[in-house]
């Protein structure tokens, strides 16, 4: 019986999780105007959103007749439709393990192992369902018509790539379940694990707040645009398939992080003007620098990023050190910190990366890229980890002295042989 309610769990945790993902991720591409695809290809355009949003690969193709040729290449991941599964699937992952004051290591790996296969068997419908292709009108209708004539006639499709996806997406899922038993105090931690409870869950609990913050932020911030500013339906869009990689994005530059890239002016961006703005100027190859220089050229307000950034790690060390009851020392504090800091950083630099070209190209007349464009983003990522170590050690020491002295004033302090004293007095 308890065999049974173990599998249960698990069959409700994956088929939960895949669905969230599905419906943000068929809302967001509803409201960027993906239900108008021909041929029944919105279906198939959810499933491959799902796929990237867990690591899986999604490989374009293309054609364009006997005349021509086109290339196409996509890497980008929708971290709202990430975020949504990756909740989703944590809440119900520990439910059934709260509240209680053990957890053995075999019990733990059987329900991870359980969750693990389910995972997999579902992912693997998503990913057959992610493919399709149909025809790109080049949008004059006499070279409509004489692309018909000569044969040349664009194409794009995409698939899944079922191996890759398969092991990324299992990989997503166990970094998840690592992730999300380490960060939940109300999870009992195997024995050879109970260590963990105080150099880990700490500072581990005040990224991920740090992270989901942001995003509630950010999230205000684009609703209240939406119904101020217009444009509600593209608003949501990003707001429903790309959320948090403006977000974190926003967190980077905040403490000093740069990202380069590139955008053709004729391709419309559903970001910030500020940031499309940054992203257009970049030319002959040369890739744009974002940062909060070059983001307030365009608009001053962006080193209020500076200050929200300051504020969330204060926040940040302030909650590590309180959420840490043995008594260290405030470099410890900040050490701690300042690895899940560097590592978070790391995370959202590669999670926020962007690689998108299609191009069409008649009789090897002109490159690819003369009928079509490309966007990059990538993060410089040694810059990002090298100030997560720096910004993590400082504000995980100042929340350390902040801490305790507060403790101090309430009246705690250590005794000549090492015992805790407790004034209670007025």
């Amino acid at each position: 019986m308890n065999e049974l309610r173990a599998w249960r769990d698990a069959l409700v945790t994956v088929v939960a999780g895949l669905a969230v993902m599905v419906v943000v991720a068929a809302l967001g591409l509803w409201a960027a105007g993906a239900g108008a695809l021909p041929d029944g290809a919105f279906p198939s355009v959810v499933a491959a959103a799902v796929v990237a949003a867990v690591g899986g690969t999604v490989e374009l193709s293309g054609a364009a007749g006997v005349l021509g040729r086109t290339g196409a290449g996509l890497a980008a991941v929708p971290l709202s439709v990430t975020l949504a599964g990756a909740l989703t699937v944590a809440r119900l992952f520990l439910r059934p393990l709260r509240h209680r004051a053990v957890a053995g290591g075999g019990e733990l790996l059987a329900r991870v192992a359980r969750t693990a296969v389910l995972w997999l068997l579902g992912l693997l419908g998503v990913a057959l369902a992610a493919r399709h292709s149909f025809r790109i009108s080049i949008g004059e209708e006499f070279l409509d018509e004489l692309g018909d004539l000569l044969g040349v006639t664009p194409t794009v499709g995409f698939r899944a790539a079922v191996g890759p996806t398969l092991g990324y997406g299992l990989l997503w899922l166990l970094v998840l379940l690592a992730v999300a038993v380490a960060v939940s105090r109300g999870t009992p931690l195997p024995t050879r694990l109970v260590r963990l409870q105080e150099s880990v869950r700490p500072a581990a609990f005040a990224m991920v707040a740090v992270l989901l913050a942001y995003v509630a932020l950010g999230l205000l911030i684009g609703v209240v645009v939406a119904f101020t500013h217009g444009h509600v339906a593209e608003t949501f869009a990003v707001l429903l398939l790309g959320l948090p990689n403006l977000a974190w994005m926003a967190l980077g530059v905040g403490l000093g992080g740069q990202w380069e890239g590139h955008v053709p002016d004729a391709i419309g961006l559903p970001m910030p003007q500020a940031l499309a703005a940054v992203l257009r100027e970049g030319g002959d190859g040369a890739p744009a620098t974002v940062d909060v220089a070059s983001l307030a050229r365009h608009d001053g307000r962006a080193w209020l990023l500076v200050v929200v950034a300051a504020v969330a790690l204060i926040a940040a060390g302030l909650v590590t050190a309180a959420r840490t009851h043995e008594r260290a020392p405030a470099w410890r504090h900040g050490v701690r910190l300042a690895v899940a800091l560097a590592l978070t950083l790391l995370v959202v630099g590669l999670l926020t990366h962007v690689s998108a070209r299609y191009g069409l190209s008649v009789i090897g007349v002109g490159d690819l890229g003369d009928f079509g464009g490309e966007v990059s983003l990538r993060a410089r990522l040694p810059l990002l980890v090298g100030l997560g170590l720096l910004w993590g050690f400082v504000a995980g020491c100042l929340g350390g002295l902040l801490v305790g002295r507060r403790t101090l004033r309430r009246g705690e302090a250590d005794g000549p042989g090492g015992d805790d004293r407790r004034v209670t007095g007025g």
